[in-house]
């Protein structure tokens, strides 16, 4: 069986079998959480209800790392929606600062994300929750049965536990990313989003792209830059991470949106320098992207210009059909596929295991190292 373009022997050679799978998945397990997440509906719609329909309220979307860049995909989507404020912090932010983020006084739902659900300051976020917010409760969306986070049941706490499937194996969250992700959208938005779309969406990507992105990984770029304006720059951010992860961090990224690159970060960009970019469907929005790429192509610097679009007004774009009249939301899951299987062919490339890429073991696949000091309330 062919995955991304490798037979899966090949693959499970190469440590690349768990990766390639996930990625693969993912057209799947969107609908398999979608089943989760509308058996649950009743049950999550009374627990967050109070808090979203709060002017005074805030509902925080937390994580670490990709868990937490969901937060940053989503809370400005979810913000315009609800009478509460929906916002993203990171648990690293909240465990480290605790008196900045968080407010004794102000009832607040805090919704946390994570793959195995056993971090430490997944852990932490919640306690010190707990500890400093009078009128707290936690809805957590997790893919391990076995984490901490999800094992942890009382009156204020509601897991939503996602398809087994969605647990990655591998090093670099990719599946679990999507799948949380839409859990959150399903159990938060007013609007939902077109699931059969977005897992045609993210299917066509799958078969389309893979020429495209041997390509690209072949190039073997010096650095690579994602952009992408509003909630796509948190798309921007988990792709820099994970092309970053995935190469063991022999290509440098970095990420922006649009009008923020050219107040200095635009200095990155060189003749071995891949530039790919997330157009909104926003016409707005959308305006301001077309005139950074436009730019970007005049200046004749970057090595390469990359375009994902949903609307098929861009020669030689990463075009996702089917979605032209699609809402934003419903373009971060087929999106994200592009980089993700970029960095799986980019990690082949350079010699990696994709499945396990960092050879010094100075990062792992659940964060250790990590010590909590205790929060006094004051």
């Amino acid at each position: 069986m062919l995955r991304l373009g490798y037979d899966e022997r090949e693959l499970e050679q190469k440590g690349a079998l768990w990766t390639a799978r996930e990625i693969g998945q993912q057209p799947e397990t969107l609908v398999a959480t979608d089943g989760i997440v509308t058996e649950m509906k009743d049950r999550i719609a009374a627990f967050v209800r109070p808090y979203l329909s709060n002017p005074l309220a805030r509902v925080i979307l937390t994580g670490a790392g990709t868990s937490a860049f969901i937060g940053e995909c989503l809370a400005p989507f979810l913000d315009a929606q609800a009478t509460a404020r929906v916002e993203a912090v990171a648990t690293t932010d909240i465990v480290s600062s605790p008196f900045v983020y968080l407010r004794a006084d102000t009832p607040t739902l805090l919704v946390s994300f994570g793959r195995s659900g056993n971090s430490p300051e997944s852990k932490g976020a919640i306690e010190i929750a707990d500890k400093l917010v009078a009128d707290v409760s936690h809805l957590v969306i997790t893919c391990n049965a076995e984490g901490a986070i999800a094992g942890q049941g009382n009156d204020n706490r509601l897991t939503v536990l996602l398809p087994d499937a969605a647990h990655d194996r591998s090093f670099a969250m990719t599946s679990s990313f999507t799948a949380m992700m839409y859990a959150a959208w399903a159990a938060l938005a007013r609007e939902q989003v077109d699931l059969e779309r977005i897992s045609e969406g993210c299917a066509n990507i799958l078969q389309t792209t893979i020429p495209m992105m041997q390509r690209l990984a072949a190039a073997r770029f010096d650095r690579v830059v994602y952009l992408g304006s509003g909630p796509f720059k948190g798309l921007a951010r988990e792709a820099a991470l994970k092309l970053m992860e995935l190469t063991d961090g022999k290509i440098p990224t970095s990420f922006d949106s649009p009008l923020g690159f050219r107040h200095g970060p635009k200095t990155v960009v060189t003749d071995r320098t891949m530039v790919m970019l997330f157009m909104s469907n926003d016409p707005l929005t959308r305006a301001y992207d077309m005139d950074l790429r436009a730019e970007l192509i005049a200046d004749s610097k970057a090595a390469e210009i990359v375009t994902l679009s949903a609307i098929d007004d861009i020669e030689d774009a990463i075009l996702v059909p089917g979605m032209a009249d699609a809402k934003d939301p419903e373009l971060l899951y087929p999106y994200i596929i592009a980089p993700q299987i970029y960095g799986l062919l980019a990690s082949l490339d350079a010699g990696l295991t994709p499945d396990n890429p960092n050879v010094s073991g100075t990062v792992n696949r659940v964060v250790q190292g990590v010590r909590l000091h205790a929060c006094e309330t004051v």
